[in-house]
């Protein structure tokens, strides 16, 4: 696979969102792991999980659910050398399963800890802010992540969900421990132009999360971005690939994170990154 620059490292252009692996009966053990073996025979080297990713049902349990399980299927596997491991803090899961800011101070870096016990490394590869929290300010949420970075405990800082403005304040601060940004963007969700402008002037990594938005539902394909489905239909391949390809062709910033849990989802994602779109396809997308 095509690899692209995220800090001082190389990673595979296609990454892997973990938000949806959880360890149920229809997730088997062996199919997670099956999952990250093929994954990694493709290329696919920047695997994305955060702390407040888990199941729904585990109430505050689902708090470092998915970081132990990923943790566990990597040490499982012998694979922690071929993999660049990324995670979050900043969100929270509350009592009923849903979804709560705390951008503390106190929180972030008890978070940074907690993450580094879960995943069992001596230091994060990648740890990105989640959201910002309306009841802490930009300025303050920025200096508790410079003190992260001058830990020691991290060896890069991301961001997750910022605006462009709070982009520039953050790599202001933060200078080179500042290395990418993910935000939502794909056929349906546009409006993150802006911030992929940004971190390309920055020279900022821009991963898309939910990169596949608008193409899982058939109806809404074919009514609202007909062309994604039309030119893969011409070119013999899944309208997910077209999608990441159109996405991949914004800019060589761009590494879209799909999320996957069989290993045919991932496989098909990650033959997205040899599959050059021509100006005229691109232009149709655009339009789509």
């Amino acid at each position: 696979m095509h690899t692209r620059t995220l800090g001082s490292h190389q990673v595979g252009a296609i990454g892997l969102g973990l938000m949806t692996f959880s360890q149920t009966g229809e997730q088997p053990r062996d199919q997670l792991l099956d999952t990250i073996r093929a994954a990694l025979d493709a290329g696919v080297t920047l695997f994305d999980t955060a702390d407040a990713y888990g199941r729904a049902e585990s109430g505050t349990a689902a708090n470092g659910e998915n970081e132990a399980l990923v943790a566990g299927l990597l040490d499982e596997l012998g694979v922690r050398d071929r993999v660049l491991l990324a995670t979050k803090g900043g969100h929270v899961r509350t009592a009923d399963g849903g979804w709560g800011l705390d951008s503390s101070r106190d929180h972030l870096v008890a978070a940074v800890d907690a993450s580094l016990t879960r995943l069992g490394v001596e230091q994060i590869a990648l740890w990105q802010h989640h959201r910002p929290d309306p009841e802490v300010s930009w300025e303050d949420t920025v200096a508790t992540l410079a003190e992260i970075a001058a830990s020691g405990k991290v060896a890069m800082i991301g961001l997750s969900n910022a605006d462009p403005e709070q982009i520039r304040h953050a790599h202001a601060v933060l200078g080179e421990s500042l290395v990418s940004v993910q935000n939502q963007y794909s056929p349906k969700f546009r409006t993150s132009q802006p911030e992929i402008e940004v971190c390309a002037e920055l020279g900022l990594a821009f991963l898309p999360w939910s990169p596949l938005g608008g193409l899982s539902d058939a109806k809404e394909l074919a009514a609202k971005h007909p062309a994604f489905a039309e030119i893969a239909a011409e070119r013999g391949v899944s309208a997910q690939q077209v999608a990441l390809a159109w996405e991949l062709a914004q800019s060589p910033v761009v590494i879209p994170i799909p999320g996957a849990k069989r290993p045919q989802s991932i496989r098909d994602s990650a033959a997205a990154a040899d599959l050059e779109l021509t100006a005229d396809e691109l232009a149709r997308l655009d339009a789509s």
